[in-house]
């Protein structure tokens, strides 16, 4: 409810953002839009993203709790579609502020029809338990992109000239390290804690690369299009956008309820997901052979939609049967670390790089290899069987 309340007022202002500075006598809007900016992506993953563990709250183990998921990125989706619907026909403005009472409604109203269980038992923890060091450590394959995100940051905000890339070339060793380090661990054999952990590590690994091809994707599409379409104007590269993204959200809106859920009850969900990544990664290296026609680019962004469509639904799906259930909050908000790290590598790293690039096609094809990363990690990923469900390591086990 915070986070909704949060990202309202953070929409409102969005619009009005020389209007605060001046009430706040501030003569630097800069300062005032990045505080705003910070609000609502704190809003966004710190209070909405880790309330999708209430849907693993609410549904059983198994074909449900999929179904749970897709049905959220469908519903998800058909509201991103009625955005940029909205935008074209009444305008941005107008856009925000339907926005923003949007947002409100559905924080106040839904919360009063969700029924949460209300037979979880606080866990004994044991003496001397440390919960952030065990957030920590259960994030380990995501280090190397914390501590960039830590140095970087500051870099850029202080206006830090580096001339040199040994921070960089650390960090990136020492993804590349822990990445595999995850994904070669064994669950078999292991105790309910250990496997619970060994395989919430390598969902985070596996997903955590396919968010720096797509948030490469959003960030420097544009770019794309002024160096592979010099003659369009920035009128009409900003409406090839407008159509791709729509393209894009649009397969994702049918896609997760209609034909990923039914795949995966054959097919199982991380099979399915890693097939959904590969095809991303192709339609990535389509784009950056071939996408020299706004058609052309059309056509490859709806199989983008495919790999899209999967990204924002099945991996919750599959990590909620990783993890104990007793502990879904705390681990679907460590999961979502590996939306934002690897969002902000993308913005500083991957950017300082493409920045200097003289050819933005690079850009995809970054996107493709990163993917085509992702997919071969899934496929590392063990499949949870049906039976075996959501651990529930705090109950006694039979010879422990």
């Amino acid at each position: 409810i915070l986070g909704g309340f949060l990202a309202a007022l953070s929409l409102l202002a969005l619009p009005n953002l020389g209007i605060l500075s001046d009430k706040l006598g501030l003569d630097a809007i800069l300062g005032v839009a990045i505080v705003v900016a910070l609000a609502l992506d704190l809003s966004i993953n710190v209070g909405f993203n880790p309330t999708r563990s209430v849907i693993a709250d609410v549904t059983p183990e198994g074909v449900e709790r999929t179904k749970g998921y897709t049905w959220m990125q469908t519903i998800s989706g058909t509201f991103g579609m009625m955005a940029y619907v909205i935008g074209a026909i009444a305008g941005k403005y107008f856009l925000i502020y339907f926005g923003a009472g949007l947002v409100l409604f559905f924080t106040l109203i839904p919360p009063f029809f969700i029924e949460e269980p209300k037979d979880f038992e606080e866990e004994k923890k044991p003496s001397g338990g440390n919960g952030f060091m065990e957030g920590l450590l259960a994030i380990r394959p995501l280090w190397g992109f914390l501590i960039y995100a830590a140095y970087r940051i500051p870099v850029r905000l202080l206006e830090i000239e580096i001339r040199h890339h040994y921070m960089e070339i650390f960090c990136g060793v020492l993804t590349v390290v822990l990445i595999i380090e995850s994904l070669l661990q064994k669950e078999a054999g292991k105790s309910a804690s250990q496997a619970s952990l060994i395989g919430f590590k390598k969902v985070l690994a596996a997903h955590s690369f396919t968010w720096i091809g797509v948030q490469t994707m959003f960030i420097y599409m544009f770019s794309f299009l002024q160096y592979r379409l010099p003659e369009m104007n920035n009128e009409q590269a900003g409406s090839v956008i407008d159509v791709s993204f729509l393209i894009l959200n649009g397969v994702a809106a049918i896609l997760p309820a209609f034909i990923l859920e039914p795949i995966t009850r054959k097919a199982g969900r991380v099979r399915t997901h890693m097939y959904c990544i590969a095809i991303m990664a192709v339609g990535y290296a389509g784009l950056w052979l071939l996408g020299s026609t706004p058609l052309i680019i059309y056509i490859f962004m709806a199989v983008l939609g495919i790999g899209w469509a999967a990204t924002v639904s099945l991996p919750f799906a599959i990590m909620s049967q990783k993890v104990d259930k007793k502990k879904m909050g705390l681990f679907m908000g460590l999961f979502n670390l590996s939306v934002v790290l690897p969002q902000l590598v993308a913005s500083l790293g991957v950017g300082e790089f493409l920045s200097g690039a003289e050819d933005k096609t690079l850009t995809f094809l970054i996107c493709a290899i990163c993917l085509g990363i992702s997919a071969l990690a899934w496929s590392m990923v063990r499949e949870q069987k049906p039976e075996e469900g959501a651990l529930d390591i705090t109950q006694p086990k039979g010879g422990h």
